[in-house]
């Protein structure tokens, strides 16, 4: 009852009744219309804008065309050595002299590529079947590098060939030089096997490193050619590097995906 004689009581009081009505105050009203710019700027970026993702997955520089385990044919002491790591090697070209009880004999290079690694040393005994050395083969010293990144299974059908591709190099200082640029050149069909990625590679630990998460899918690059820098190939800095880099090498890619909307309409 209290409550309803003050109202009755403020209704008959006609003093007040002229007083102007405020329905926002001068700081409302800003408030007001930030939220209305900011929330026309929202609308405006989700018809026309786009998001851009990225996946990261490792990799290494190769020609591409793969490597080979050199074994040896015959068992024996290893009695001289015709190349080091590193070296150019014509297919056929004599590797090992090893001393076998029937004499003398020569392991050589299956086919032309590059000396990776050589397991074998002067003095030591191998075994029939044994892997004395890794050749990358190549097509020639003018065959390009390109990379090859291991990509999960359940993440390659969203990476579109030509997809732009920026890649640390392990042996190049990404905070100095900047990093390596490349494009997709192809992705695998089905995910491979750490004894698949051991034979392409030559190199069973780089196998199972890239299969520590299951078996990933291969996504070859192709590097960006810059005949001007020292590398051979365009940098995200100036110049690159001022020095040339190698295959075999461990490098990160960063796949940058196509870009999406934030909204995708419904049209019927």
């Amino acid at each position: 009852m209290q409550f309803r004689q003050q109202a009755l009581s403020k209704l008959q009081s006609p003093e007040e009744i002229d007083l102007p009505v405020r329905f926002a105050r001068p700081q409302g009203r800003l408030v007001l219309f930030v939220t209305v710019v900011v929330m026309a700027a929202a609308c405006f970026w989700a018809v026309t804008g786009s998001v851009s993702s990225t996946i990261d997955a490792p990799g290494i520089l190769t020609h591409a065309q793969g490597s080979y385990v050199l074994q040896s044919p015959v068992a024996g002491q290893i009695t001289g050595v015709y190349a080091k790591e590193g070296q150019a090697l014509a297919a056929d070209a004599p590797l090992l002299k090893v001393r076998t009880a029937q004499g003398d004999r020569t392991v050589r290079a299956i086919a032309a590529g590059r000396l990776t690694s050589l397991s074998a040393t002067i003095g030591s005994v191998v075994a029939t079947g044994a892997n004395v050395a890794s050749v990358e083969r190549t097509g020639g010293a003018d065959d390009p590098l390109m990379v090859m990144l291991y990509l999960p299974g359940d993440s390659v059908a969203s990476v579109p060939a030509g997809a732009s591709v920026d890649l640390t190099v392990q042996s190049v200082p990404a905070e100095q030089y900047g990093v390596l640029r490349g494009r997709v050149a192809a992705v695998g069909r089905a995910p491979q096997t750490q004894q698949q990625i051991a034979a392409f590679l030559g190199d069973a630990q780089l196998a199972e490193q890239f299969s520590q998460h299951g078996r990933p899918v291969g996504v070859l690059v192709k590097l960006d050619a810059a005949p001007g820098t020292k590398s051979g190939y365009r940098w995200s800095s100036a110049g690159g590097p001022p020095f040339a880099v190698d295959s075999m090498t461990l490098a990160t890619g960063t796949v940058h995906l196509a870009d999406r909307r934030p909204i995708d309409w419904l049209l019927p």
